[in-house]
């Protein structure tokens, strides 16, 4: 168990440290939430100001051109390719999760044989993602079939199998899927391997390539810190280019845009997953966040902020297993499956949201997930959390739990987003 003395001392030595100031972070807050919402840089309000004020308010329509923002889809897409082992010109940044989402799979099931139509993914995978893939199924005369485990996955890939769909790391547990692997098992059951990275890129080591993947989307306000809605972005193989023809098929998507023409033609590669006008200020707030990016890759790139991550979480678990036994841990113990959190249950006469509502009201911010079991779930960002940040977290939940604050009326009380 790391001790308050020890966590100190890592803090002091840590050769992230300097990453965390360029984020801004509430005085008395420990924020566990980066998993669902990162912290804002220091740089992204001047950013997107000057944005506004400049490239809008001065240059207006001019600064399609003079500020590059048409070419901020792909700007972005190159700027992320690095960081989930794509290659320029392979990455867009558009859209949301959703979205990118039903076109990969709607185009990688248009890829496949009418006697494939069946989607493989997990019980416990993001409900979007079974949503999208409900719709598309049905629409297609598909079916989804979804594992109950992760080990029963490799026994659904057979002859009728399309698409394997699964999220790199378990929103709900943690647990992160070996992505060699499982993309091995889809190809030799002649399936396609389509990946969602919404809780891994920037958080966890991705090689879309390495795993030889076909299809891959993700969200960039989580661990990329890109802003509350921020756009999502889209990874397709080369080697489907020309093959998938994606069903959104908007005028950014066109081959000649500007050439007003009636009929649609597909642009080559991924700019043809691209469909309406680019959310500009959007765009520039995820711009000013990957800045941050570049700083870490000085500092030792995704291989120390992958050792931080592990020390992180590792750190967090033997706090709970030695000063909360009531807890439950659902995130695995082996670092090879686990992502850059901590999820666990607590017994059912402990009501965890009224804890986590506790916990807020305390300046530690985790969030809450219901289902069977409920999880208190917390994200270790490694560019801006510390070693004491763990240790003071926990001395809090402790507390909490010992007194049974959590139970005042108050923290009772059901909000909107958990």
């Amino acid at each position: 168990m790391t001790s308050r003395e020890q966590a100190l001392a890592l803090d002091a030595h840590d050769p992230l440290a300097p990453l965390r100031e360029h984020f801004t972070l509430p005085p008395g807050v420990i924020y566990l939430d980066g998993n669902s919402l990162g912290a804002c840089p220091k740089a992204t309000p001047a950013r997107v100001a000057r944005a506004v004020e400049q490239e809008w308010g001065q240059g207006l329509i001019a600064s399609w051109n003079s500020a590059g923002w048409i070419h901020q889809p792909r700007k972005l897409g190159d700027r992320l390719a690095p960081w989930i082992g794509a290659q320029p010109g392979e990455v867009l940044v558009a859209d949301s999760t959703s979205i990118n989402l039903y076109k990969v799979l709607h185009a990688a099931l248009q890829m496949q044989p009418a006697q494939r139509r069946v989607v493989v993914s997990e019980r416990s995978n993001f409900p979007t993602d079974l949503y999208i893939a409900q719709s598309l199924v049905q629409a297609q005369g598909g079916e989804l079939v979804l594992a109950d485990a992760p080990e029963d996955i490799p026994a659904l890939l057979d002859g009728r199998c399309a698409v394997l769909m699964l999220t790199h790391v378990n929103y709900r547990s943690g647990r992160m899927h070996d992505m060699v692997e499982l993309t091995r098992l889809a190809h030799e059951a002649g399936a396609l391997a389509l990946w969602d990275l919404c809780h891994s890129a920037g958080g966890v080591p991705v090689d879309l390539r390495g795993a030889d993947a076909d299809f891959a989307i993700g969200c960039g306000y989580k661990y990329l810190n890109g802003g509350p809605g921020a756009p999502a972005f889209v990874w397709m193989h080369p080697r489907h280019a020309g093959r998938a023809r994606q069903p959104l098929t908007g005028w950014l998507g066109h081959a000649a845009p500007f050439a007003f023409t009636t009929d649609y033609r597909p642009a080559e590669g991924i700019q043809q997953f691209q469909c309406g006008t680019p959310a500009v200020l959007a765009m520039t707030a995820l711009d000013a966040s990957l800045d941050v990016f570049d700083v870490a890759q000085q500092l030792g790139g995704m291989a120390a902020l992958r050792a931080k991550s592990l020390a992180l979480t590792e750190a967090f678990i033997a706090q709970l297993d030695a000063r909360v036994p009531q807890a439950r841990v659902a995130t695995p113990r082996d670092a090879a499956l686990r992502g850059s959190q901590v999820s666990f249950s607590l017994p059912a006469e402990i009501d965890g949201y009224a804890v986590m509502q506790a916990l807020i009201a305390r300046g530690v911010i985790g969030d809450f997930r219901a289902g069977e079991p409920a999880l208190l779930r917390f994200g270790f960002t490694p560019l801006y959390t510390r070693h004491m940040d763990v240790v003071e977290a926990v001395d809090v939940l402790v507390d909490i739990l010992a007194t049974e604050s959590w139970r005042r009326p108050e923290f009772m009380q059901r909000h909107a987003v958990t």
